[in-house]
């Protein structure tokens, strides 16, 4: 089973994903995380990657497509779970050509809830634990301890970019996808078992 996870920056894509992975047994290919490892190491996609992300922009079609197409490699391009790719329709066109897709989930959520989800999540630069602030009370991370973080694409007016920027390019391959038959909705307006248990009603 091949899926690809849609949803606007905050929606829950990587709770989600994490659960997925576990329970499906799928090779979770995050095209966020992959670049925060390339940023941190200051590799030259990392540091290209940056000058991008701090403007709330997308990273060049063909250097993600790229980084995409290696990790798809190295799982066989089967039971594979992409989240964050793709985001436009050129990348999700050149998907098609590359690998089959056979469902793709939309975790919906509402802007106006988006920002403040966004702008209060921490993560762990040590352990990748990701929260939100008010769960936080010492500022700490629960799992090992280290000190939590705001990533720079989770400031306010870099959020607001990345808002306008998902509705303009990313939310047509909505349709996209519809018209092939394969897209289904999901509200991510609930907690995170209650999101999952939507999504184990379309999966099975």
């Amino acid at each position: 089973m091949n899926i690809v996870l849609l949803g606007a920056p905050g929606a829950g894509k990587g709770t989600q994903a994490l659960r997925m992975e576990e329970r499906y047994k799928l090779r979770h290919i995050s095209t966020g995380d992959i670049f925060r490892h390339h940023m941190r190491v200051q590799t030259d996609i990392g540091n290209l990657a940056r000058s991008y992300i701090k403007k709330g922009q997308l990273v060049p079609d063909e250097v993600t497509f790229a980084i995409v197409s290696g990790a798809l490699d190295e799982a066989g391009r089967e039971n594979f779970l992409l989240d964050g790719f793709p985001r436009n329709l050129a990348q999700a066109e050149k998907l098609d050509e590359f690998a089959r897709i056979d469902k793709v989930i939309d975790i919906d959520v509402d802007f106006s809830v988006l920002t403040d989800r966004i702008c209060g999540r921490r993560s762990c630069m040590e352990c990748g634990y990701t929260a939100h602030v008010s769960d936080l009370p010492d500022g700490t991370c629960p799992k090992c301890g280290s000190e939590m973080h705001q990533r720079i694409d989770d400031r306010e007016e870099t959020v607001r970019s990345r808002l306008d920027v998902y509705a303009r390019q990313t939310a047509p391959l909505i349709d996209y996808y519809e018209k092939k038959g394969v897209l289904v909705r999901v509200s991510g307006m609930g907690s995170p078992d209650e999101v999952f248990a939507e999504i184990r009603k379309v999966l099975g």
